[in-house]
């Protein structure tokens, strides 16, 4: 069975959670027998050299590399060069931006299956002006009515296809590795070890709320370092505006994207791991932060409250207030939490197993 994979940046995963989704879907596809998994790759983002990952095949297409025009200008080439060239059994996308284009493979190839999984409603984001958002909600109704499968990777955003589309849907969430724990040693770079920082890994866009997390942090006390994982996407503006909120905070470490052994790393030694976003579909960071074992604090949004059931603490959401207390309460008593991490661990391994997930997309391309 030959699989295209359509609408994420490539692989290995730099940042985004489409792309660990998808990097950890494909490799785990291209270990059975029966599976040719093709990914389309972005030139800027996985580099022309790399054209095999992990028994993965990757497709290395243009781009117009604009804030509105990258993704849909992609999509747009992997489409057609899936449909003339590749001719798979299966074109899977995913998110709901790339979806506006899932009709193509359904009148040009009939005989392809075609699978749509719906990620995030990308529309609520801050960084998209009216046109792109109306762009948006027309690729999530062609996702949810022509695709031959949608997957939802919530309860939430299943429920939300069924009300808003009457559209059945299956709810196949994420999977997460088991994350193997490593000592601090390329990370001492930055003056990190053990239990000495704060960590949060997000994309820097407006709704990812870091913002509140670096206003609340700078108004404790702590010797403990804010480490702040990801880079900005089309948004230099917001990454400027959090940068100077923390210029004159020594506490605040700005690393940019990792990947590998640095980010296991990272997890594994983080005193608490923060997710301060307003608005989600199902965040890869804090599901890979739970199989490290991190202590959790999440925005009180309805995703999180459901990820890892009551092992998280949670605040308000957008509220910088909230955030502070919370965070004066966990470190003031972390040592008494150890029994939340070892909960996380064992919730994430029973719940976001990739070769139990693997299996029930499998079934979908049948």
């Amino acid at each position: 069975m030959k699989i295209a994979m359509i609408g994420q940046k490539g692989i290995p995963t730099l940042f985004g959670g489409v792309e660990r989704h998808v990097e950890g879907l494909s490799c785990n596809l291209a270990k059975k027998k029966d599976c040719q998994v093709f990914v389309y790759a972005r030139r800027y983002y996985t580099p022309p050299k790399t054209k095999k990952y992990k028994k993965v095949n990757i497709i290395h297409l243009p781009t117009i590399r604009t804030k509105h025009l990258d993704a849909i200008s992609h999509v747009f080439l992997s489409t057609w060069h899936a449909i003339l060239i590749l001719r798979p059994e299966i074109i899977h996308y995913h998110g709901i931006g790339p979806a506006i284009l899932l009709w193509l493979p359904k009148i040009f190839s009939p005989k392809t299956k075609v699978v749509f999984t719906f990620h995030c409603r990308d529309y609520f984001h801050k960084k998209w002006n009216k046109v792109a958002q109306y762009f948006l909600k027309a690729g999530e109704i062609i996702g949810c009515y022509f695709a031959d499968e949608v997957i939802a990777v919530s309860e939430e955003i299943q429920q939300y296809i069924k009300k808003e589309y009457n559209v059945d849907s299956s709810f196949i969430s994420h999977g997460v590795g088991r994350g193997k724990k490593l000592p601090a040693k390329l990370i001492k770079k930055w003056g990190l070890n053990k239990d000495n920082y704060i960590l949060a890994v997000n994309r820097l866009v407006a709704h990812k709320g870091i913002h509140y997390l670096i206003e609340a942090y700078s108004r404790i006390k702590t010797d403990k370092k804010l480490v702040i994982v990801g880079c900005s996407f089309y948004t230099d503006a917001y990454e400027q505006k959090i940068r100077s909120a923390a210029e004159n905070n020594p506490g605040v470490v700005f690393l940019g994207a990792q990947k590998g052994r640095v980010l296991n790393e990272l997890y594994s030694n983080a005193y608490l791991f923060v997710n301060p976003s307003e608005q989600e579909g199902l965040p890869m960071a804090v599901l890979e932060a739970g199989s490290f074992g991190c202590l959790l604090l999440l925005s009180d949004i309805p995703i999180h409250r459901k990820m890892f059931s009551d092992i998280p603490f949670f605040f308000r959401n957008s509220d910088s207030e909230d955030l502070k207390s919370n965070l004066e309460r966990i470190l003031k008593n972390g040592r008494l939490l150890q029994s939340k991490k070892d909960k996380a661990t064992r919730y994430s391994h029973r719940n976001y197993n990739w070769e139990e997930i693997v299996e029930r997309v499998v079934s979908k391309y049948a």
